[in-house]
């Protein structure tokens, strides 16, 4: 549960394109480019500033992923999202596993971590 009794819920929009670029380490142009691609739409404020929530980032995480590790160019990754959300499934996750050589939860027990950059490590019990 987050301070104040309430549970953090990762849908919700909380930082603005700032905060937002410099946590996954991109220029604040990069998430309009995603946003003008269709592959990001973060909420506004009445007063039309950006917000992007945890689900927001993790996104961008994914594209960079994409992009930068994979070669996928965003027309693709356009596609890839529209995919999951037309199949209900989280395809990217999965072939992300079979790229690493790891199985699904349910067939091992695993925890995560961060190392001392900040990258979550996984390990298996």
């Amino acid at each position: 549960m987050a301070p104040g009794g309430r549970e953090r819920d990762p849908s919700r929009p909380v930082f603005v394109i700032s905060v937002a670029a410099s946590l996954v380490r991109v220029h604040p142009r990069t998430l309009r480019i995603y946003e003008d691609e269709g592959l990001l739409c973060p909420a506004r404020t009445p007063t039309n500033i950006r917000l992007y929530s945890e689900d927001d980032i993790r996104r961008v995480l994914w594209i960079r992923h994409l992009t930068q590790d994979r070669g996928v160019n965003l027309a693709g990754i356009r596609i890839l999202f529209e995919l999951e959300e037309r199949l209900g499934t989280r395809i990217l996750e999965t072939l992300f596993d079979e790229a690493n050589g790891s199985q699904p939860d349910d067939d091992r027990a695993e925890y995560r971590e961060r190392d001392g950059r900040g990258a979550v490590r996984q390990e298996t019990r």
